[in-house]
């Protein structure tokens, strides 16, 4: 089944198109990551499936309800955590977490923000103000607001911006624990290492949908090939390859040049020169998500440009 189903979501606004006929699907306990670069309509897409945000055109349902018709009760079943920490500073984790409580109705409080603490390990800090905790525990803090009403999905709007690791991993670890529960969870992200903790992946590019599949499935379908390039001093030959014939990207790895390109054959060729000198190696290497999201990243610039260029 399909918690998120549907097809030719758009949205403009004041004449530019956000969102461009975009089509997605999740299964149920799925986690599935959402990337773009900044602008992209990751955000605009997210607010039009949990029901903010009414599409221009479009079709289909989220957790069974049509996302036209069926916004207010989609809102109820959905927990959406946003970018910004929307909770009050001035008040303690406890009094958010009830405020919360009261917004949703829920029965029994007392008990449900009590489970709420415990399970989210915020009950030895619950009497401390919101506004004094680290990026960390704000985090864990807005989690656990977006779940106290049991949603049946999760959307994340780039919830680990500005945190530590070690919080983004206990982060992540507790969004699997939740997704073993039965949660499903769709999560807008920049971390390369956080796309390839999600089930499937979505890449989204000035509003149009660009590539759907796990993380192995998007590195073969973009075709990109990629060569590693050590040599004694890496940053004075960085220029030298960026100009080669075939050379699409490149990127420095302390001693060594990341190149890739979509001819492997016509990359191979302009490289192999280089093998040659002194001190210098080439050998085949393997092309990375963040190698595959910087290709289209320019493609989709190339495209805008493409469109800016065309007469009105």
């Amino acid at each position: 089944m399909n918690v998120i189903d549907v097809t030719g979501l758009t949205k403009s606004f004041n004449g530019i198109v956000a969102v461009d006929h975009v089509a997605l699907r999740v299964a149920a306990g799925e986690i599935v990551g959402f990337l773009g670069p900044n602008g992209s309509g990751k955000t605009t897409t997210i607010r039009l499936i949990c029901g903010l945000l009414t599409p221009d055109a479009g079709e289909g349902t989220v957790l069974g309800f049509d996302v036209r018709r069926d916004s207010a009760r989609i809102k109820r079943e959905v927990g959406y955590m946003t970018q910004k920490f929307s909770l009050y500073e001035d008040l303690t984790i406890e009094e958010n977490l009830f405020f919360v409580a009261r917004l949703y109705h829920l029965a029994d409080r007392r008990q449900v923000v009590a489970t709420t603490l415990d399970e989210l390990g915020l009950k030895s800090r619950r009497r401390q103000s919101a506004g004094t905790l680290s990026g960390g525990w704000k985090q864990r803090l807005a989690l656990a607001a977006c779940i106290m009403h049991r949603p049946k999905l999760l959307l994340l709007d780039e919830p680990t911006a500005g945190v530590d690791p070690k919080a983004r991993r206990e982060f992540w670890d507790e969004i699997h624990r939740l997704a073993g529960g039965g949660l499903t969870v769709l999560v807008s992200t920049h971390y390369m290492d956080e796309a390839e903790r999600c089930h499937r992946i979505n890449y989204i590019s000035y509003g149009k949908m660009l590539a759907t599949g796990t993380a192995p499935e998007i590195v073969r379908a973009s075709g990109l090939s990629t060569f590693v390039v050590a040599a004694p001093s890496s940053a004075d030959l960085m220029a030298r390859v960026e100009a080669l014939d075939g050379v699409e990207q490149v990127a420095a790895f302390g001693a060594t040049l990341h190149v890739s390109g979509v001819d492997r054959d016509r990359l191979a060729a302009a490289l192999a020169p280089l093998a040659r000198e002194d001190g210098v190696t080439v050998a085949p290497g393997e092309t990375s998500l963040e190698d595959v999201f910087i290709h289209f990243m320019a493609a989709g610039e190339g495209g805008v440009a493409n469109e800016e260029r065309k007469p009105s």
